[in-house]
């Protein structure tokens, strides 16, 4: 029997990974392993259904194989568009018709490692601040009292000063949850995403006030704002995609 022949009733009844080592031996082996008949067979083992059709979807079956079988390498990821120092934030704070604090926050002021946490903060809140994820924190200087009862709102905005673009990450939300074990106020919003990405929704931005008690119960002194949006994002670089994809405007 002529060697062409004993290779083309072999290769049949190899599997995808004999069949590429012998594809390996020599050019005259690649060329009869490379034969559609024998990658159609090994395609209608993994996707019958896709056999059914008079053609491969794609340019041959060998082709089809090794696109989706062969698993792909990860794709590294680019780094982000944006930077802290293309940020600007603007936050407002009020309690019902008074502004309490308006700040412009420029990008690189909310970075882990800024600044140190205060020295008798209780265990709870100490631990949060110290846990690995990126904080956005900004220090509070001078101080500023809540009246426990009131209600409170914030609004966020955040400026590129790359593109002259700003968009919307809080809109005069209520500081609604307080916990009091952590000496944290909280409040949040969800965030409004660029057409070119339709199918992302439903993700929170979160700001919270780490205040210590007063003696007299009656008001919360505010020594810290964090920014995050834990539901996504804990890194820095999670957070730059993740703001690149806002609703600039």
């Amino acid at each position: 029997m002529p060697c062409d022949e004993i290779l083309k009733a072999v290769f049949p009844l190899l599997d995808s990974t004999d069949l590429v080592t012998c594809m390996l031996v020599c050019k005259h082996w690649q060329e009869i392993a490379c034969e559609d008949y024998l990658w159609e067979g090994l395609c209608a083992k993994k996707w019958p259904s896709i056999c059914k059709q008079s053609s491969p979807p794609m340019a041959t079956y060998h082709k089809l194989f090794k696109t989706f079988y062969i698993r792909q390498r990860r794709k590294i990821l680019l780094p982000p568009k944006l930077s802290f120092n293309d940020l600007e934030f603007y936050i407002d704070i009020w309690t019902e018709q008074k502004l309490i604090f308006s700040e412009v926050v420029p990008g690189t002021d909310l970075q882990k490692g800024t600044w140190a946490p205060p020295c008798g903060i209780c265990d709870v809140l100490k631990f949060h601040l110290e846990s690995p994820e990126h904080k956005m924190i900004l220090p509070v200087h001078p101080r500023f009292s809540i009246p426990q009862g009131k209600t409170v709102t914030v609004s966020v905005l955040v400026s590129r000063k790359d593109s002259n673009k700003v968009a919307c990450i809080m809109n005069n939300s209520i500081f609604e949850y307080i916990d009091r074990s952590a000496y944290r106020a909280l409040a949040f919003d969800y965030l409004d995403f660029s057409p070119a990405h339709p199918f992302v929704s439903g993700i929170r931005a979160w700001i919270s006030l780490l205040f210590t008690n007063r003696s007299d119960d009656e008001f919360f002194d505010v020594f810290g704002i964090e920014l995050d949006f834990c539901d996504v994002a804990n890194s820095k670089y999670q957070i730059l995609r993740l703001l690149d994809m806002l609703d600039w405007i």
